[in-house]
């Protein structure tokens, strides 16, 4: 149906939606606040009076609209009601500029329409969707204001609200973009609400039917849960009114996303699901009695109906890092139907409707921080970790907007909060990089674990740091969280570029002895011929003992031969160069698949079904007849496999092998002395950076013998290892025994 009004009754309608954005803050804004809001709302009318939506409407309904969450469902104040109001004022409007701005309301609200503006052009700029490089400048915004994530939110709810009459790819393009990113960003900023909204309006526009189908069923059963809330509601009422609680109890349908989500992982129907809808219980309490009445509540309840014991979630005595509080319970309710109950104080239920803004309107001094503070600050220090791969940041970002929380204690009994399947690692990096860095140990509950080892709730955690430790390349394999991974890869950087220089050094003397010219040419073939990338990676290789002299003598040999030159040259005019560039980061190099705890090299074949590639996520399947199959961890077959058959299962990596460790054990012998173990271990793990995995040294009248198992990245590295022993004062005899 087309759009029809006239003029004065655009102006009537702009007029009553100002009224209706403002009337249920009205009452608590100021003489000054609301002179300013219309200062800016007259700004928005003159700015867009050209203006018009794609429904032909005045555009000028958009920017109230947006105002109207960002003050009712966001519970913002005057500063972001403005701003909302001219969020596209600079951008779509050649009257406006941001010193305009500044001079009218100030700096905070002129920053904050300039990140809203920074934004809104990333989005233009974008056909097909916003790319992972541009997520990141969007959320660098965090920098100037919070707000401005939040009012770009309520401006994309406001977008999804009213998209019907937009052309189908832009529908789903628009929609994609929502649940990829503005919907768990609204989820961790404690924006339930419209996180709900922003799903169910994206599954409406991704997958119609099905939207639509599970919309229609809702509404067919809605009678019947109006039935159910009764019959469960005069259970406790009369024990809630005897108790003298002031509350409401209402029925809460769960999201048509959720629903499908649930569809999806469970492979059943829509009837098949019985907790689609949840009750919530919002009682009036004093602060300091909120808890009391909570487990008050929860006692009168169970009174009644059979709880759950594995379904109680407890978000009272420990807040969710969002802010949010409540206390979910499952009881066995009328008709023998498990369901959900909700138990939260009113002012909890603003908390959890309005998320960042309504806990900050509560939130005394006396209490602790809410910890969306230190989330919003490491989120910052990620962006601007100039090191990280952009698309490698959206992924962890996702990662952790998404992880389950654990909370676990420092040996002070402070709480932390990681993502589920957190290590001892994790939590090191958690308290400062610096912990992390020099992480040797850690005790969970009194007891020494290993790194790798997986923290529950509740654990108490004590690292155990050595000024001589240095992150290692197995740790990626452990650690869990992107701050975490992001330290260890950075600090990993920087130990291969000593490396990779002092793998220089050894190139040029090794190639004068050799009498061939150290020069770019020279190294340009090197890096050719031992297919490798830059020449970062064989300054790398040649500090590690990864290239050996051999090595070498057989590259000078066929450098020197007419016809090796000539296939070379032919092959190499298409190529490009690759330069010496002190900037180039090591690549990687997958080039090697090993299998199970200790990365052994075994037989295998890669599976057809799914085609693995080196550097894919992969594990092994023991076949009945065909050996090691190689499977991608996303194969099709992948979760049947695993699930029927998980004792075939092994894992497996593809790794560089020039990184790879192997065990080697060394027999010791000679005159004994005080400190001479600690010499052995001081070359052993400070000089070679070697690892020691086993140590016994036995000793008497004099005379000592001693074992040590290494870990070893190649045999050059081995023979440097033993010459540097041998030269310690004492020891005869260094010999390598079969492990």
């Amino acid at each position: 149906m087309a759009y029809t009004a006239t003029l004065e009754e655009e102006n009537k309608e702009i007029a009553r939606r100002y009224k209706k954005m403002l009337s249920a803050t009205y009452q608590h804004l100021s003489k000054t606040d609301k002179e300013m809001i219309r200062k800016a709302f007259d700004v928005a009318v003159d700015a867009h009076k050209d203006q018009r939506r794609k429904t032909g409407e005045p555009y000028i309904y958009h920017p109230i609209a947006v105002a109207s969450i960002v003050a009712n469902e966001i519970g913002l104040g005057a500063t972001s009601i403005m701003c909302a109001l001219m969020h596209d004022v600079v951008e779509d409007s050649e009257d406006y500029t941001f010193e305009d701005i500044e001079g009218l309301f100030g700096e905070t609200v002129a920053k904050i329409v300039n990140g809203l503006t920074k934004i809104s052009r990333l989005n233009k700029e974008q056909e097909v969707s916003i790319q992972a490089e541009n997520f990141r400048k969007m959320l660098l915004t965090l920098n100037d204001d919070v707000r401005v994530i939040l009012i770009k939110i309520a401006d994309r709810l406001h977008n999804m609200q009213t998209m019907d009459a937009m052309p189908h790819h832009k529908q789903i393009k628009i929609s994609s973009e929502t649940l990829y990113i503005y919907a768990p960003l609204a989820h961790r900023l404690g924006l339930y609400n419209i996180k709900t909204e922003l799903e169910d309006l994206g599954l409406k526009y991704t997958e119609p039917e099905v939207f639509n189908d599970i919309l229609t069923k809702i509404k067919e059963s809605k009678e019947q849960q109006e039935e159910y809330i009764k019959a469960f509601t005069e259970s406790v009422e009369k024990t809630l009114d005897k108790e003298n609680f002031d509350y409401v109890i209402k029925g809460r349908t769960k999201s048509i996303y959720s629903i499908r989500k649930k569809m999806m992982n469970q492979g059943v129907s829509f009837d098949e699901i019985y907790d689609k809808f949840a009750i919530r219980i919002i009682y009036s309490s004093e602060l300091p009695d909120e808890k009391f009445n909570a487990w008050k509540i929860y006692s009168i309840i169970t009174d009644s109906f059979n709880p759950n014991p594995n379904r109680l979630r407890d978000w009272i005595s420990q807040p969710k890092s969002t802010g949010y509080e409540s206390l979910h319970i499952t009881v066995m309710g009328p008709k023998g139907r498990w369901v959900e109950v909700q138990i939260r104080s009113r002012r909890m239920d603003e908390i959890a409707e309005k998320g960042y803004a309504a806990h900050f309107k509560y939130k005394h001094g006396n209490e602790k921080e809410s910890g969306l503070e230190n989330w919003l600050n490491k989120l910052k220090e990620t962006l601007e970790n100039p090191d990280i791969n952009a698309v490698d940041f959206v992924e962890q970002f996702k990662l952790n907007l998404y992880a389950k929380e654990i909370y676990v204690f420092t040996p002070q009994g402070d709480i932390k909060s990681l993502p589920k399947g957190s290590t001892p690692l994790d939590f090191a990096f958690a308290i400062h990089t610096d912990v992390g860095m020099m992480c040797r140990g850690a005790k969970v509950n009194g007891k020494l674990v290993p790194l790798s080892h997986t923290l529950n709730s509740g654990d108490q955690v004590q690292i155990i740091t050595s000024i001589s430790q240095k992150p290692k390349l197995s740790w990626l394999d452990f650690a869990q969280t992107a701050r975490a991974k992001s330290k260890i890869k950075a600090a990993l950087k920087e130990d291969q570029k000593l490396v990779a220089n002092d793998g220089k050094e050894v190139l040029e003397r090794k190639l004068r002895h050799l009498k061939v010219p150290f020069n770019e040419k020279t190294i340009n073939e090197l890096v050719s011929y031992f297919k490798l990338k830059t020449s970062h990676d064989l300054f790398y290789r040649l500090g590690n003992g990864g290239i050996d002299n051999q090595q070498l003598k057989n590259f000078v040999s066929q450098r020197s031969n007419a016809i090796y030159n000539f296939f070379k040259n032919t092959i190499r005019r298409g190529e490009k160069k690759p330069t010496e560039n002190k900037n180039d980061e090591l690549t990687d190099k997958f080039d090697l698949l090993v299998f199970g705890k200790d990365d052994e090299k075994l037989e295998y074949k890669l599976a057809q079904c799914c085609n693995p590639i080196p550097g894919d996520k992969v594990f092994g399947f023991v076949t009945v007849s065909d050996g090691i199959k190689v499977h991608k961890q996303n194969c099709p077959n992948a979760i049947s496999m695993q699930s029927q058959f998980a004792y075939r299962v092994i894992s497996a990596k593809w790794i560089d092998s020039s990184q790879q460790e192997h065990k080697v054990l060394l027999k010791l012998t000679g005159i004994d002395h005080m400190g001479l173990v600690n010499e052995v271990t001081h070359i052993i793990s400070s000089n070679m950076n070697v690892n020691i995995y086993n140590i016994n040294i036995s000793g008497g009248q004099s005379v000592f013998t001693g074992q040590i198992t290494v870990g070893i990245k190649n045999n050059d590295q081995l023979k440097k290892l033993m010459q540097k022993l041998k030269k310690i004062d004492g020891i005869d005899k260094i010999s390598r025994l079969n492990s």
